[in-house]
């Protein structure tokens, strides 16, 4: 549990240092590709910097299922862009949230991780709550279609990677597979930036490097979380309890009113986590 609350708390502050950054940026593809190289400096620093651990059992297997990974993570941010400009942001925000049932289904399906009675109450609510807190009308986008569709698919395979890893790769190799994982994507970010023309200015620089650091210690935490916890009870309770966290700091720090819907949707929350948890 300890793992899964701290995965929680490095989500909730990407969110935290992402809401610092609006407005004071202009290149949204240098921050992240700053965000991810940061990202594989962990990996590679938690690997030792044995970035070729061939002849250890299971490195081909971390290595493929870490690349697959890479391209996903950055495939979905793509599609969140795209769905945003189409669409609207809550709307986006909306599926890409629920990009958590990917996982869940995945897990229920082939690897036989049945969730209580209990539990599927939980998850229930907590897929209510997050309608909940999300929709509300922002003169954009009305209705969905298939990007939107993609998008979650997109986002929830990205989720749904760690779990692949926990099953097919040894343990051991959990600083590996970030690595390649984030080496993926900033790659391909990086590609992205040549092609949109964009210049990184510092402030670029500065915040990417402030959402790496929790962003890889959100992934490091929920790799661990799914050692000790079923998936059923960390993807639900990782995606409301990071909403509850940014939430009430949005509210306390960041002046924000929420509605009575979205208070209700909180309160939701608090009642997911605890069935999730029983």
């Amino acid at each position: 549990m300890l793992y899964l609350l701290l995965a929680i708390f490095s989500s909730s502050m990407i969110s935290i240092v992402m809401r610092f950054s609006s407005g004071k940026i202009t290149g949204n593809l240098s921050m992240l590709a700053t965000n991810y190289f940061i990202c594989s400096f962990l990996g590679a620093a938690y690997a030792g910097f044995d970035l070729a651990a061939a002849e250890d059992p299971g490195f081909s297997r971390t290595v493929v299922i870490g690349l697959i990974s890479g391209v996903l993570y950055l495939a979905a941010f793509v599609a969140f862009q795209t769905n945003t400009n189409k669409r609207g942001v809550v709307l986006s925000s909306v599926f890409m949230k629920l990009g958590l049932l990917v996982p869940i289904v995945a897990s229920v399906l082939f690897f036989k991780e049945l969730p209580t009675a209990v539990q599927i109450i939980g998850f229930c609510i907590a897929i209510f709550a997050i309608l909940l807190i999300n929709l509300r009308n922002d003169g954009r986008g009305k209705g969905f279609g298939f990007g939107l569709i993609l998008m979650l698919l997109l986002s929830g395979g990205a989720d749904v990677m760690a779990k692949i890893f926990d099953v097919f790769a040894p343990q051991a190799h959990s600083a590996l597979y970030l690595f390649y994982n984030f080496a993926t994507a900033f790659t391909l970010c990086v590609l992205l930036v040549i092609q949109k023309k964009e210049r990184p200015g510092l402030r670029e620089l500065l915040y990417g490097a402030l959402i790496g650091i929790p962003n890889f210690f959100s992934a490091k935490f929920l790799l661990a979380s799914l050692t000790k916890l079923p998936a059923v009870v960390v993807y639900p309770s990782f995606s409301v309890g990071t909403m509850l966290i940014v939430t009430m700091i949005g509210v306390l720090v960041f002046r924000e009113r929420l509605s009575n819907l979205q208070w209700g949707a909180m309160g939701a929350i608090v009642a997911a986590l605890i069935l999730l948890n029983i």
